[in-house]
Order: structure tokens, then sequence, then C-alpha cells
């Protein structure tokens, strides 16, 4: 897991302050594409031009004011500042990311946006320093996919949801399973590709985490054998 890190860490901490994902190459699309734009108009340019998303996940994390969230991978805090911002005063966005390089551009996005609910965190996906049950929302937009160890992701979403708490993410997942010599060669060209695991075994390892109401839903494909796409699940009440 340690390689896998050091080259996911290194490719963004390149792209701090980019506009479109480094790693889909050929194949990626600016994330703020999937925003609102009276939304976005309310943030500043820093925030919503460095986006590096591959879809919208809070078109279906239906958040509420007094909510906590959680962002997965929260990169340059786009997701965490809209979310604050939907939570109002009485709520709080938590934004997690691994690359010191991208909290810096997340705090000082932060600032300029003068949004005070809002904390931006070191760690990895895979171990979040939050209490069990500490939020209402998990989110994550194209990040899950780069972790090579999902189950352990999953079971850290369920852990720091509250009952009935809601996961919402955004990402890429393969239609069917990749065989080893393709797996390699996307490797090469693309860490969102390569890590993409097959839809089913995705499912399958939400539902081992305990969760319920288990959708994917494709928006869009990325490539041949590949789609971007909306997760959503429940942990059960």
């Amino acid at each position: 897991m340690t390689d896998r890190r050091t080259e996911v860490r290194e490719r963004y901490a390149a792209a701090a302050g980019t506009s479109c994902d480094p790693m889909i190459g050929e194949h990626g699309t600016c994330g703020d594409s999937y925003y609102d734009a009276s939304e976005l108009s309310e943030l500043p340019a820093a925030v919503t031009s460095a986006s590096l998303g591959c879809a919208n996940p809070l078109t279906v994390a239906d958040l509420h004011e007094g909510e906590v969230v959680l962002d997965l991978g929260s990169g340059a805090g786009l997701d965490v500042l809209l979310s604050a911002r939907r939570v109002g005063p009485t709520g709080k966005a938590y934004g997690l990311d691994m690359t010191p390089e991208m909290l810096e551009v997340a705090r000082s996005n932060q600032r300029e946006a003068g949004v005070t609910n809002a904390e931006f965190l070191q760690g990895y996906i895979e171990d979040v320093p939050l209490p069990d049950g500490s939020v209402d929302v998990v989110l994550s937009n194209c990040v899950v996919n780069l972790s090579p160890d999902k189950d352990r992701v999953f079971a850290e979403a369920y852990r720091v949801l509250r009952p009935g708490g809601r996961l919402a993410i955004a990402d890429i997942v393969a239609d069917a399973e990749v065989d080893v010599i393709t797996r390699a060669r996307l490797s090469a060209e693309s860490a969102c590709l390569a890590g993409a695991a097959p839809r089913a075994a995705y499912e399958d390892g939400l539902r081992r985490a305990g969760f319920a109401h288990v959708s994917i839903e494709p928006t869009r494909t990325v490539t041949p054998g590949f789609s971007s796409a909306i997760v959503r699940a429940v942990k059960p009440a």
C-alpha cells in the first residue's frame, strides 16, 4: 500500500492548483463542469478551477442544516466548501486528504471563501482520524478507486457514520473484471482506471462493510469498459 500511496501522493502534489484530473489522461474532464454554475459563483475561482472530480456526489447527498459531513480525499476543497454552505453554521464539513500540498491549497481556498464551519485534516481514507458515529454523510469524488484497500475504506466510512448515515460517492468503476495484463497497462496510463473495481465487487464490498440500500448508477463512459458512477448506500439505523 505504501508504494501505491506514494505514487498517488506525488501525482496529486503535482496537480495542486491545476484544473483537470491528471490521472484520467485524455479521457479526463474538469470536475467543476458537474456543478451548478450559480453555486460555483459563490466560491473563489481557485477552488472551482482546481476540481479533480469525476462527477458531483452532492447531487445525491441530500444535505440538511446542522449535519456533519466528511469528504474522503478532499483535494482543493470544492465539495467540502459547498457542503459547509449547505449544512449551515450549525453543521460542519470535514475534508480528509493525505497530500500536504493539496491541504495547503484547500485551506487557502477556505480562507478566501470565508467559510468557518469547515476543517481540513491530514490522513488516509483507510484510517480516518474521526471518532465512531461522528458524521451524518460521507462523500468522496473520484478517490476511492485510487485505494488498494477499498474494503478498509468502506469499513472506515461505515465506522464514522452515525446510524442512518448516508454514503454518497462519485467514482470510476469497471464494467467487468480487468485481467492482469490490461490492469498493468492501465497502471502506466491512468491510476484512476488501474485502480477501478468492477461494479459487482464494489457493491459486494459495501455490503460486507454493513451498508444497506447500495446502488451504483453509471453516469458516463470514461473509456470502453470503465464508467464514472454515483454510489449510494446507507448505514442501517
